[in-house]
């Protein structure tokens, strides 16, 4: 074998085995790289070039010379311009005085294999990179799933959540739901309570059936927040109870007016499967500023007993509780 069968076995066998080689001679020109690395300069300059134009070196520390570099446990370099890619890999000193640096792809690069459109072709069966990369891919999806699977488990949780304080046939907070609505109100500024009763329900469920009393409480529901605040709670409490929290309204005005509207509203024909259904609203309302201190289980109480009083003072009324020693309010 001659010399120069030599030299180009050489280059060959490092083209094969090292894709991602720079080889550089003593005073810092490149005179060879691997043809995978040279996909990735692109059209940066490399074979004549000098390394330490073409690449910044972040390991080792301080490195001056070809020969320290080739000496360190590990080299890092990073292109100056273009897309700066990073690279590590360590280095040797050949028998000629050329230093031979084998790299990889630093692991931030192997996302896109640093932006060059390589293969699997492209690395030697003994380079790690393609397994890196079906790890990173690995823990990607695996990740992806993990965290698909979170989202679904706290939707479902919240779902849960919002069931548990909900009124599955109407779509308003239950009694469980309200509890949390009147610690907050009692906790803050003032409020009012209305306690609501539908008149004439018991009739629609004993002659239209429960089909149509069910569809009648969706149709009050539906109504009822038609009317109230939008910061307002309308609760579904019991059969064709309601109770509605209002705060920040506790002028006597401002409730009478509310109430007066809900009733109309109520009052309003309602229509099932062709037969007209009669409903009407007996109200009963209970201030907070009318206690020393905020006692949300008393104003329920009272506001009860003053929807009792609108009851039996003929329905579809309002009475709003009075506290002991005030003036007779009357129903309204």
């Amino acid at each position: 074998m001659t010399a120069t069968d030599h030299i180009t076995f050489g280059a060959c066998a490092l083209g094969l085995f090292l894709p991602m080689h720079l080889r550089v001679d003593a005073g810092g020109s490149i005179l060879s790289t691997g043809n995978t690395f040279a996909r990735i300069a692109a059209a940066r300059p490399t074979v004549g070039a000098k390394l330490f134009d073409l690449f910044e070196c972040e390991l080792p520390h301080g490195a001056v010379d070809i020969a320290l570099m080739a000496d360190a446990p590990v080299v890092r370099l990073r292109f100056r311009s273009g897309r700066r890619v990073g690279f590590r890999g360590h280095g040797a000193i050949l028998e000629d005085g050329t230093a031979l640096f084998d790299l990889a792809l630093d692991l931030s690069e192997l996302s896109d294999l640093g932006g060059a459109p390589l293969t699997a072709g492209d690395f030697p069966p003994t380079d790690r990179t393609l397994d890196m990369l079906y790890l990173m891919e690995a823990k990607s999806l695996a990740m992806g799933e993990a965290l698909r699977l979170v989202k679904r488990l706290q939707d479902a949780r919240v779902r849960a959540e919002e069931d548990a304080l909900t009124d599955t046939l109407t779509g308003l907070k239950n009694r469980r739901g309200l509890e949390s609505v009147l610690q907050k109100a009692a906790a803050g500024a003032p409020f009012s309570l209305f306690q609501i009763d539908l008149d004439y329900f018991k009739h629609i469920n004993d002659s239209l059936g429960h089909v149509a009393g069910d569809a009648a409480l969706q149709e009050a529901a539906r109504r009822l927040i038609r009317i109230v605040r939008a910061g307002d709670t309308v609760a579904r409490v019991g059969g064709d109870e309601f109770l509605i929290v209002l705060p920040d309204l506790i002028d006597r005005e401002g409730l009478e007016d509310i109430a007066r509207r809900l009733v109309a509203e109520l009052e309003r024909p309602m229509i099932h499967e062709g037969r007209r259904c009669r409903l009407s609203a007996s109200i009963g309302i209970a201030v907070s500023t009318d206690y020393a201190q905020s006692d949300v289980n008393a104003m329920i109480a009272d506001a009860d007993a003053a929807l009792y009083r609108s009851k039996s003072e003929g329905r579809a009324r309002h009475t709003i509780h009075e506290v002991e020693g005030s003036a007779s309010p009357g129903a309204i």
